[in-house]
């Protein structure tokens, strides 16, 4: 566990308690770093990752604030606490089930607006391929997906598995060469495109395949990594 993942344990752990309820502001940003003795950039890390989660809401200029409990009617998965290849393999397997059918939701209910944000979020990635951050954009339009679905389920999901759903961000494979990590990220893209554009087109059956397709890639490609389970 690294030092943003203990943070986001510990803050966590005291809204699940009920010692930070909703509404409450957070220690600030330097009372955190006084508090686990880390830098303003872990702390930075561990506030995202609580936000991406839906646990916090951040007011700028104000603070950030533990989140209502909109999401707590959902479904909840935690993905925090993900470390080996077996379990991100499993995680995986869950996405697949329930995102297939949320790209086919999505493919009938998608507003203007968000086949505008899946696209920039796209755009983004690709701009990203080379040496860039391409977890947040990923992250982004797999989220609008949910949410485009028009049902609260998908999208709080989603919400509460958070960044660390993404393999990349839990899983660091060793002897990757540069070159084969640009080849995979821009695999990625190119099916993240097929996903869209099933989406764009309105086709439920071809959003749906697409975005198995690329979930079942991705858990084939650790698997094939990883080590095999004892059974």
């Amino acid at each position: 566990m690294n030092l943003a993942e203990r943070i986001v344990k510990e803050l966590s752990g005291e809204i699940r308690r009920g010692s930070l309820r909703p509404g409450d502001k957070l220690p600030t940003e330097a009372q955190v770093v006084d508090r686990f003795g880390v830098s303003r950039t872990v702390v930075r890390e561990a506030l995202s990752r609580l936000q991406a989660s839906g646990l916090v809401e951040t007011r700028h200029g104000v603070g950030t604030f533990v989140a209502g409990r909109k999401h707590e009617a959902g479904l909840r998965a935690v993905a925090g606490e993900i470390g080996t290849v077996m379990e991100v393999v499993a995680m995986l397997e869950l996405r697949i089930a329930i995102e297939s059918e949320a790209a086919a939701l999505a493919a009938q209910r998608r507003t203007k607006e968000q086949l505008r944000g899946m696209r920039a979020a796209l755009d983004a990635y690709e701009l990203n391929i080379e040496g860039g951050e391409t977890v947040a954009p990923d992250f982004r339009f797999h989220s609008l997906i949910a949410q485009a679905t028009g049902n609260d389920y998908f999208a709080s999901l989603f919400a509460s598995l958070g960044i660390a759903a993404i393999p990349r961000t839990r899983i660091k494979l060793p002897g990757a060469s540069r070159e084969e990590r640009m080849h995979y990220l821009a695999r990625v893209n190119r099916e993240h495109e097929d996903i869209y554009g099933a989406i764009a087109r309105g086709d439920s059956d071809a959003a749906r395949a697409a975005m198995r397709t690329h979930l079942s890639n991705s858990r084939e490609r650790l698997r094939v990594a990883g080590p095999r389970p004892t059974r």
